[in-house]
């Protein structure tokens, strides 16, 4: 039961739909539109006839701390195999950052044309990889299914026919590749370093499944103060140099404003941000229309607020607090030096030292009253000050970064959970983990005014207001949004703006069938659902669901699981063979080519599944399902 949820903006933004990006509902193949005239993207003569295509990248849940490489080409195919160039230079980026949201990578002015398929290549030389390893992070490498060490990585998407991306003049389009951590990777974190042996499943949405918000970063070009807008240079992740198209991010009276260090909102906001002047840095999160692909920012930072800009940054979360300085878990450090020795990279702990001039904001909330007293154990951060260059061995392993005459910004934070009471206005949970964190890394001491009243995890108090949950929820899983109350204020430890039961979390399927696979994975593959064969011999390790911080053996539930369609909404299926994966919107064309793909002597080696499962009736409800085949003698 989805508890008609509060959606801040700063919080969980509202959702994007982008159906009217899409292809048509055919099954047959799309020829290319026919442009009405030339289009040749830098003669500013036939610059019109082009069409623009938004590209985001995105990731889905997983347990990978870090997951850091560089993104060195992408191409997209038309359905006459012409390749049209869409990345104007490579990008760093760290998957594991955007599970929440979507990062805008580039604006690509492109030929109209029906666009059927893409290619991504990923450069793994200089990869940081780290994953957990019990309570703590553990750097790791990528390897092919042989366990080679992987140095690039090349996967071919094929659209789905009902999604193809079509771009016509004056028109822009949206494309999302959502790469799948989990679902791509086998970890063995036993060796030192960890090792994730890979095979890539990123798949490509004209019109996705997954709702996220969006984020856009670049330098600043021109304010419209009359338009409510402004217009940038791309430059996604934490690029300094390189132009990735230009887009207009519109604002509303109620858009946030953090521009150097000072709040405003609507009107005001963009004033500020002019007075700023052209090449002011910008980061702006919010949603994209559905009518006319318009972007509508809810935050914008800019200048010195945006991290790494005139200060050096950490992002992570708050594990502990001893008076004013503050140990992050999970950092990734921003530094504002921009030579190629200094870029953005992890750091498992920081201790970051606060004072009274140190600047707090709070996502949503549009003053500046806050104190250091507001920055309590789990919070999610993003801290701006100067990271002084280690002296010794010691220091480097413990990095301390000073903010005493910085800011910190507060963001929302994401627990998990099981139900232990519900009560008017307040929930207790047994908590398992603090933004995908397992909870026995967060020191709670000082979280309440005396020690007995610190923050137990064994029943950790989630204040929800208004939002009411039903009493048949106790002893089941439970995500939730908000904000850890201020330290030394607890209870409540938590401020719940959003809260979400077990009939509404969002689970994963994970099967896995040894290296050689499987010829019959499946008992049944009907028109209606899928069975999986959990008696199979060659069955692997992997046989579960993972349902928030609950995982589920299906060997354990004594019958078959049956994985169904939903019913209604977008769903997603795909069929990775080799280095092509294909991709289905629709169930029965995915059934149909996996059934003719099971031929006997095709194997499967795994699949994965997001949905929702009900455990009692053995059933995972999907939107989205993915499955691995062998290619015949591999």
């Amino acid at each position: 039961m989805n508890l008609a949820p509060v959606r801040h903006a700063a919080c969980l933004l509202t959702a994007f739909f982008l159906a009217a990006c899409g292809g048509g509902a055919s099954t047959s193949a799309n020829q290319d539109v026919t442009p009405t005239a030339s289009c040749d993207p830098a003669d500013t003569s036939t610059f019109n006839n082009c069409g623009t295509v938004l590209i985001g990248f995105t990731d889905a849940d997983g347990d990978f701390l870090n997951y850091t490489v560089t993104v060195a080409r992408l191409t997209l195919e038309t359905a006459n195999g012409r390749i049209v160039e869409v990345l104007p230079r490579e990008t760093r980026i760290n998957f594991t950052d955007y599970v929440d949201l979507t990062e805008l990578v580039t604006a690509a002015v492109v030929p109209p044309a029906t666009y059927v398929a893409g290619t991504i290549s990923l450069d793994y030389v200089n990869a940081e990889i780290h994953v957990a390893a019990g309570d703590a992070s553990k750097a790791a490498i990528v390897t092919d299914l042989d366990g080679v060490p992987l140095q690039q990585a090349d996967l071919k998407i094929v659209l789905s026919n009902r999604d193809q991306l079509t771009v016509v003049p004056r028109r822009t389009a949206l494309l999302q590749l959502d790469f799948d951590l989990e679902a791509s990777h086998t970890v063995d974190v036993t060796p030192t370093p960890a090792t994730a042996a890979s095979d890539l499943f990123i798949v490509a949405e004209v019109q996705p499944v997954d709702e996220k918000d969006i984020r856009v970063r670049g330098p600043l070009l021109e304010v419209d103060q009359d338009g409510m807008n402004y217009t940038i240079a791309i430059r996604p992740f934490h690029d300094r140099i390189g132009d990735f198209g230009r887009f207009t991010v519109h604002v509303t009276p109620a858009t946030e404003f953090e521009v150097n260090g000072e709040m405003w909102a609507g009107a005001e906001g963009l004033r500020a941000l002019s007075a700023a002047g052209r090449g002011t840095a910008t980061v702006a999160g919010g949603t994209l229309s559905v009518a006319d692909r318009s972007f509508t920012a809810h935050i914008v930072l800019a200048g010195s607020s945006v991290p790494g800009s005139d200060q050096d940054a950490v992002v992570g979360n708050i594990i502990k607090r001893s008076g004013n300085f503050l140990t992050v878990r999970g950092a990734t450090i921003i530094p504002r030096d921009a030579a190629t020795d200094r870029r953005a990279h992890y750091h498992d702990d920081v201790v970051v030292e606060v004072g009274p001039n140190t600047k707090v904001f709070k996502d949503g909330h549009r003053f500046s009253d806050l104190s250091i007293d507001a920055l309590s154990i789990g919070q999610r951060v993003t801290i701006r000050g100067n990271q002084p260059t280690p002296t010794t061995e010691a220091t480097a392993a413990q990095i301390l970064f000073d903010a005493t005459e910085g800011a910190v910004r507060m963001h929302v934070t994401h627990l998990s959970g099981i139900v232990n009471t519900v009560m008017t206005g307040q929930t207790d949970i047994t908590l398992h983990a603090i933004d995908r964190r397992r909870v026995e890394v967060f020191d709670f001491a000082g979280t309440g005014p005396s020690p007995d009243l610190d923050a137990d995890p064994a029943n950790y108090e989630i204040a929800t207001g208004s939002l009411a949950l039903a009493n048949f929820a106790t002893g089941k899983p439970i995500v939730a949004y908000g904000f850890p109350s201020m330290f030394g204020m607890a209870p409540p430890d938590f401020m719940g703006r959003t809260v979400i039961d077990y009939t509404n979390v969002r689970s994963v399927l994970g099967m896995a069938w040894g290296a050689n696979g499987t010829i019959a994975p499946f008992a049944s593959i009907g028109s209606d659902s899928i069975v999986l064969a959990l008696d199979n011999g060659d069955l692997g390790e992997r046989h579960h669901v993972r349902q928030g911080p609950v995982l589920i053996d299906l060997l354990s539930l004594g019958t078959n699981t049956t994985i169904r369609p939903r019913e209604t909404g977008r769903m997603l299926f795909s069929i990775k063979s080799g280095d092509s994966l294909r991709l289905y919107s629709d169930y029965d064309d995915f059934v149909a080519d996996l059934s003719s793909s099971l031929n006997g002597s095709t194997s499967a080696r795994s699949m994965y599944a997001r949905g929702i499962f009900d455990v009692d009736r053995n059933l995972f409800v999907a939107y989205k399902i993915g499955v691995l085949l062998l290619e015949p003698g591999l």
